[in-house]
Parts: C-alpha cells; structure tokens; sequence
C-alpha cells in the first residue's frame, strides 16, 4: 500500500491540502493544469450567468486578460456604454408620455386608445368609452350642477337641455309672478352662467 494514498489523509498530521482541494471541487478549467478551480471567471459577452471555474493563479491571469467588449467596434461599445446608463431600458424625453396618441391618432403600444392608455390591453373587452377619466370637479362647479339638478358626469348638452327646462319651469310669467319660482329662477341662470364662463357647457 502506498503511503501517499488518499485514503491516510484523514489520519495525518499534516494532509495533502491540495489534494483534498481537489477532491472536493472540479478540477482547474484551465489547459493543463490539475489544481482545484475553485474560483469563477465569467465565460464572456453573450453567456452571462456563465462561468470558468479556475485555480486561483489563472484566475488572474484570465482576469487580467478578459476583455467583455472584444470583438466589438467602437461605435457599438458607445452605444452599449451609453445604453448601461439606464441599465439598457428604453427611455424619452421629460414630459412626454410615449403611449399618448400622437396628432394621427396612433400610439406607440398600438391603435388608438380614447381616454388613456392601455398597452396591455386589458380593457378592450369592455369598451374603451366606459374608461374615460372624468374631469376633475370643484365645489363650486358641484353645486351649479345641482341646481340644476345634474351629477358631475352631466354633458354639455345635457346641461343645456335641463337649463332649458328649469328656465320654462320657473319663469315668472309661467308661474303669475311669484317670489319662490323668481329666485329659483335667478338661481338657475346664475348656475348655467357660472358653468358656461368656466368652459363646462
């Protein structure tokens, strides 16, 4: 039996560390060379998450030498080097939306799309007019709205038509000039001013 042998190591004083190195990792990927690769190098450009395994002598002697860009041009190691500046994701100009429907109607995430956009289009079966956003409603504009006996999804012509409405309804002259049917009256002709002077009808 020869004294050398692997099978004393655990009895020794002074093992063979290289050889119980060995033993528990693959061997060195370098040509030649029978060490324990213990350490990762990366395999290159195109192959991330891809590694080397190597002693550690030619690990840095591979480190040294690695280039990621070679066989690259200059122009493609620009862009590359710019694009790593957003971590290689698109991006646009500060205050434009790039799903925003441009003057002929299209987006960038395909046909047109009322209201706002849906790139994954996962509002399409339910008709893209249900989804409109609602303009934003102020007190004031609140409380036109309900004298005239409208909500705030009212339309323009919906405002128009009850105004019309509520003005044949308590004119004066159709109601033999009484107080109550005046006010609300002056009440409803202030309401369709105010909402007319801010655009809403």
């Amino acid at each position: 039996m020869k004294l050398e042998s692997k099978l004393f190591d655990s009895i020794r004083v002074k093992p063979d560390e290289d050889r119980r190195l060995r033993d528990k990792h693959p061997s060195c990927a370098w040509h030649g060379c029978e060490g324990a690769g213990m350490h990762k190098a990366p395999k290159g450009r195109g192959r991330e998450g891809q590694y080397h395994l190597f002693c550690i002598d030619h690990v840095r002697s591979y480190n040294k030498a690695y280039n990621y860009f070679d066989g690259m041009k200059d122009e493609d190691v620009v862009g590359y080097q710019r694009s790593a500046a957003t971590g290689h994701r698109p991006t646009w100009k500060v205050g434009k939306n790039p799903h925003a429907s441009d003057k002929s109607g299209n987006t960038e995430s395909g046909p047109e799309k009322p209201g706002f956009a849906d790139p994954f289009e996962i509002f399409d079966d339910l008709g893209m007019e249900t989804f409109k956003p609602r303009r934003t409603i102020r007190n004031a504009e609140r409380r036109a709205l309900n004298e005239l006996g409208l909500d705030e999804n009212a339309t323009a012509e919906g405002i128009k038509a009850q105004y019309k409405l509520l003005v044949k309804r308590h004119h004066p002259d159709a109601n033999g000039g009484r107080r109550e049917s005046e006010e609300k009256f002056r009440e409803v002709v202030k309401a369709h001013n105010y909402l007319r002077s801010i655009g809403f009808c």
